[in-house]
């Protein structure tokens, strides 16, 4: 089967793509966004980039820094159409399937063509906020429920929309409820016992959505003293919030182990330190499932997370293998929710039990894989 994949440059869509390799299918990509140029992490899947820009002329980022108005000006001009691209990639490759990552980045820019070529079969998978709140990323529900019409087989992160997909009229086939990333490989060997925990991790996203700078104010105005036993670990930490941390003299005190947004870390590092960690402290106003407190869980780490949507309440019960956050913006909520899970030491032993089993029955990647080849398989029985 020729499969096409259209998508962002995504650390999760990479892990999707991997689960199909040696799966017998060929596999396409086209980078939605000609951002990332080719990606090593796919290295066996026949790539797409390098398709919008005509003339790569000398000092381009030069003009784009210092004269932006005639680098626009030159832009519009100098700028191939997605969608035309596009059509004449499908026009090549015939291929038996296409799939779309995410309706409004990947989507909406090629949906003319989606159209055009309507008797291929369309995969959609719903990714974050994408379904719940498209309102929000620019899209009309008119473009939306023509979306859908278009769409033969929709996967979601979350049953909530799956549910949000069926109230704005879509009637085709559900293929299931699967991680972004189609399955998370847990490092079994890193998972320490709560008496050997050390750290208390937030993931820092400060960008509209994510309110790590919530957590972090809760922390360091209402609770001080938590990180007298243990160290904080920041990762994926937005500007505003690096800018915070070092202009705190809280935070200049303890000094917490910080890793930028920007620059990457490799999952398995990341994995490790869950696996190390008391607390997994996440708080957002919209999302869908988050795989980051799939993976914190699945490593044993005490998960206080929001739950935008009542989508994290699928995975997480209050009080009995997690905290949920209800008002995202309280600093003294978080601190006391921060409080009632340090001291309780059971409650996190009970529930890293529980959580670890459930996560690797569930979203372990080696059982994910067979499933995941298996969806594209029956789309044309």
């Amino acid at each position: 089967m020729k499969i096409l994949f259209v998508s962002i440059p995504n650390h999760h869509f990479f892990q999707w793509a991997n689960q199909l390799k040696d799966s017998g299918h060929e596999v396409y990509w086209f980078d939605i966004t000609d951002g990332a140029g080719f990606s090593s992490k796919i290295d066996w899947v026949t790539q797409y980039a390098g398709w919008k820009i005509k003339w790569n002329y000398p000092f381009r980022h030069r003009v784009k820094k210092y004269f932006p108005q005639w680098y626009s000006w030159i832009q519009n001009r100098n700028e191939r159409s997605a969608a035309k691209v596009f059509s004449r990639l499908v026009e090549r490759i015939q291929p038996d399937v296409i799939h779309v990552f995410e309706m409004q980045l990947a989507g909406y820019p090629i949906f003319s063509v989606l159209q055009k070529y309507a008797a291929i079969p369309l995969i959609y998978s719903s990714w974050g906020s994408d379904m719940f709140q498209y309102e929000r990323l620019g899209l009309t529900t008119t473009f939306v429920q023509r979306f859908l019409q278009r769409v033969d087989f929709l996967i979601t992160d979350c049953h909530r929309d799956h549910d949000k997909a069926l109230s704005l009229g879509f009637k085709n086939t559900f293929l299931g409820v699967f991680p972004g990333n189609g399955g998370i490989h847990f490092l079994q060997e890193a998972i320490q016992p709560q008496t050997q925990r050390k750290y208390i991790m937030v993931k820092g996203y400060e960008d509209g959505v994510g309110k790590a700078l919530v957590i972090l104010k809760a922390m360091a105005h209402y609770i001080p003293q938590i990180l007298e036993e243990y160290k904080l670990i920041v990762y994926s930490a937005d500007e505003p919030v690096l800018k915070y941390l070092g202009a705190s003299a809280y935070y200049q005190k303890v000094q917490p182990m910080v890793f930028p947004r920007n620059q990457h870390q490799p999952n398995e590092q990341i994995l490790t330190l869950m696996g190390q960690s008391a607390l997994h402290v996440a708080s957002s106003v919209s999302d869908g499932m988050p795989n980051v407190v799939l993976e914190a869980m699945g490593m044993g780490a005490f998960p206080i997370q929001s739950n935008p949507g009542q989508v994290t309440e699928e995975v997480i019960q209050h009080g009995k293998n997690g905290l949920l956050i209800a008002f995202p913006e309280s600093e003294e909520e978080i601190a006391n929710l921060m409080r009632q899970a340090i001291t309780n030491s059971t409650l996190r032993e009970e529930a890293q039990e529980y959580n670890v089993n459930f996560m690797h029955s569930q979203y372990e990647r080696d059982q994910l894989r067979a499933k995941i080849v298996a969806l594209y398989s029956q789309i044309l029985q």
